[in-house]
């Protein structure tokens, strides 16, 4: 907190004007009466008038016993060392006052009662007359500073303090203030603590002429705090104000299960372990065995609850693993023994460090006669990753998920991380989370996967995520069975929302139903403006890739699929194959089963309709043979990469292969009706075909490329001429030819590329 100087001054009863410039002597930054001094200068001031003021009632009160000093007046003899004294003081006073104050002494002696009254006529002598009552030896020492008036006094005792502390401007830090705009000048005069009329006067003095209720846009309300010593802070948003609220509150924080992350390459036994725990067969009902989309289990051990989120090993889901990290406690790495670490393993390791999530590894299909442990070990060294048993602080578990072996011990370990993570919740707050999975079903409508991570989340709750709001009308565990609440590190498919969520988003709860509108509202808006705030212009950069992409070819896709996961790692893996030329544009993407419209849509753009794990009503099916669409729907990301490769690699501009064949000089040039000129050749080098593309070259420079519209021996057409032989070579178009000019017959091949 601070002060403004005038209301100091006031306070202390000193000018404010001398206490200003008293504190620019001591380069305390202030400009003037309305400046504001901070908490430990305002202590420093109060500090050196309160021991000042103490000193001066010492004074008064002395000068009533001087009359019983005079009293006793011992001998006249003394009377004739002041006289002496008196001529000394001239000269001595440059050694220290206290030795002009005691012979002073001597002249109130005549008759000192009547000297304490005179002084106050006369402003300089009060005070040598207060100092001798002070002629006592113990009371010469402590006065002996006191002498000059209360102000001057005021002044010296605040320079006293303020010249030890060097750091004192560091002090002039602006008083952060917030406001709601539009303000008037009335109330930011009342949030500045300052008259109306003054900061009228101030306005005024900007050459800005404002009424009281007149209001001021922003940037002048900066400029005007920033003059009088304020900061003008930002306002928080109604988002930020809610998400403060939501903030746990430390007293109440309990302990939460862990959340723990299956990792690692595919085919690596992944699922099948996650199966062995939770005694379930998940793996069986994905195609081809592989985990097409995130998963959320709770599994309830003797010493506790775990959570376990089941990420897809296929290297297209890299998005999906890392959103995996970033909600997880502890990953599992599970390497297995007869491949050891793999492309996707490194990869693994790589999100859980950049997350900053411990690593336990385990070391599947030990079961195996081709199994190697140890060598796993080797491979993870490089990677940091050092074993327990190495000297390391990786904890490394050999497990089977076919036979069980390991296990037990694997759970062991988790839990053991998990405390030394002391990982904690509020369940007093409202429920907060992120967004695992999303997808939409014919029958139930949006379905979405979240996981809790603060407060508890109950049926009917009102929840607030992305762009999209709903009131929770189900909470599904992962076994299947409706539940009323779910608790912070707990899994849980939810019915209720608008809409598809985006997949990683955070979710949290907010009591009435016009708060979460405003907060979608607010988001809607801020959506629409980062689309079109910042249009894209022309730059010199640019300038030839908007030339090139005007001729290059494009592909056009209309992109559907089951879950918002897999569009995520389906649009990503895609987009890797967008080179050599070839633009890849997604002309719409979403989540759920085709329809009448995408096939619209398509056929109005152009573009081919991929799907990835949905359905396709028969009248969709109609609709696409009547409009000839391409509708292609997969259930194996690897298909789909592949089908989608081989199609960008049909639209790749070929590589141009040219090869000389010969060279022949044109002799004569011959004007034949019904032909047009004919230039009569000697073939100098190599062959002339029929079928090559000739380029005329003149001196040094190229004049043309043009193919052969006729080639002639004598009378006979010929479909080559060798060297050495003359011959005629019709040219198609109009060509300018002169004798003596070379043509050159070049072979020109188109090569098919392939993506790399």
């Amino acid at each position: 907190m601070t002060v403004r100087v005038h209301e100091l001054a006031k306070e202390l009863n000193i000018p404010s004007k001398d206490l200003v410039q008293r504190l620019m002597k001591l380069r305390v930054a202030v400009k003037g009466p309305m400046s504001a001094v901070d908490d430990e200068m305002v202590a420093r001031i109060r500090q050196a008038v309160a021991t000042l003021k103490p000193s001066l009632t010492k004074k008064a009160p002395a000068a009533r016993p001087k009359p019983s000093a005079a009293v006793s007046k011992p001998a006249a003899p003394p009377a004739a060392r002041p006289s002496a004294v008196r001529q000394t003081p001239r000269k001595a006073q440059r050694p220290t006052p206290p030795a002009t104050t005691a012979p002073k002494a001597a002249a109130p002696k005549a008759k000192p009662a009547v000297v304490p009254p005179p002084p106050p006529p006369p402003p300089p002598p009060p005070p040598p007359v207060a100092k001798p009552v002070a002629q006592p030896t113990r009371v010469t020492a402590p006065p002996a500073p006191v002498v000059e008036p209360s102000t001057a006094a005021v002044a010296t005792a605040v320079e006293a303090p303020a010249t030890t502390p060097a750091p004192a401007p560091s002090v002039s830090a602006p008083t952060p203030i917030q406001l709601a705009f539009p303000v008037t000048v009335k109330d930011l005069a009342d949030a500045l603590a300052i008259k109306p009329t003054d900061l009228i006067k101030h306005l005024m003095g900007k050459r800005i002429f404002a009424s009281l209720t007149q209001s001021l846009d922003r940037d002048t309300v900066a400029h005007l705090a920033k003059d009088l010593g304020f900061e003008l802070a930002p306002q928080p948003t109604l988002e930020e104000r809610v998400l403060h609220d939501l903030e746990p509150d430390a007293t109440k924080l309990v302990p939460r299960a862990p959340v723990v992350t299956f990792m690692g390459h595919v085919d690596h036994g992944k699922t099948s372990l996650l199966d062995a725990i939770r005694k379930t067969k998940v793996a069986e009902k994905e195609a081809g065995g592989i985990t097409q989309h995130i998963g959320a289990y709770e599994v309830v051990l003797a010493k506790g609850r775990v959570t376990f989120l089941d990420t897809p090993g296929h290297e297209a889901f890299t998005a999906l693993r890392a959103r995996g990290a970033n909600v997880t406690d502890v990953v599992v790495l599970v390497v297995a023994a007869d491949d050891g670490v793999m492309p996707q393993t490194v990869e693994a390791i790589d999100h859980a460090k950049a997350a900053g999530v411990p690593i336990v590894v385990a070391i599947n299909k030990i079961d195996r006669p081709e199994a190697n442990p140890q060598k796993v070990m080797q491979q993870l060294a490089p990677h940091e990753l050092m074993s327990e048993e190495w000297g390391g602080k990786t904890i490394m578990v050999p497990v089977s998920a076919k036979t069980g072996q390991g296990i037990d011990r694997l759970l062991e370990m988790l839990l053991l991380e998990a405390e030394l993570l002391e990982l904690k919740a509020d369940p007093t707050r409202p429920a907060q989370g992120t967004v695992i999975e999303a997808r939409l079903t014919k029958d139930r409508g949006p379905i979405s996967t979240l996981l809790v991570q603060q407060g508890i989340l109950r049926v009917g709750d009102l929840v607030v995520v992305g762009t999209l709001s709903g009131r929770i009308r189900a909470l599904v565990n992962d076994r299947g069975h409706r539940v009323k609440e779910a608790a912070p590190s707990s899994a849980v498919e939810v019915l209720g929302l608008a809409g598809v969520p985006r997949a990683g988003n955070r979710f949290f709860v907010v009591p009435d139903d016009k708060l979460a509108r405003s907060l979608v509202a607010q988001r809607q808006e801020r959506a629409a403006n980062r689309a079109v705030a910042a249009p894209k212009r022309i730059t010199l950069d640019e300038l030839h890739q908007r030339i090139t992409e005007g001729k290059l070819k494009e592909l056009k896709l209309v992109l559907k699929v089951d879950v918002q996961g897999s569009l995520e790692a389906i649009t990503h893996s895609l987009s890797s194959l967008d080179t050599h030329g070839v633009k890849l544009s997604f002309i719409h993407t979403g989540v759920g089963d085709l329809s009448e419209s995408d096939v619209m849509l398509a056929a109005a753009s152009d573009a081919v309709i991929i799907g990835f794990h949905v359905g396709m009503d028969p009248r969709v099916q109609v609709a696409a043979i009547a409009e000839g669409v391409d509708v292609r729907v997969f259930q194996i990301i690897y298909e789909l990469v592949h089908s989608i490769q081989s199609a960008i690699e049909g639209l790749l501009e070929p590589k141009i292969e040219e090869t000389l064949l010969g060279r022949a000089e044109v002799k004569r040039l011959f004007q034949i009706s019904k032909v047009g000129i004919v230039a009569g050749c000697v073939v100098t080098k190599g062959t002339i075909r029929r079928d090559a593309t000739v380029r005329i070259i003149r001196g040094a420079g190229r004049v043309g490329e043009v193919s052969i519209a006729g080639l002639k021996r004598v009378k006979d057409d010929v479909r080559e001429i060798s060297e050495g032989l003359e011959c005629g070579i019709a040219l198609q178009g109009q060509v300018d030819l002169q004798a003596g000019d070379i043509l050159e017959a070049w072979e020109i091949k188109k090569i098919a590329r392939k993506l790399t």
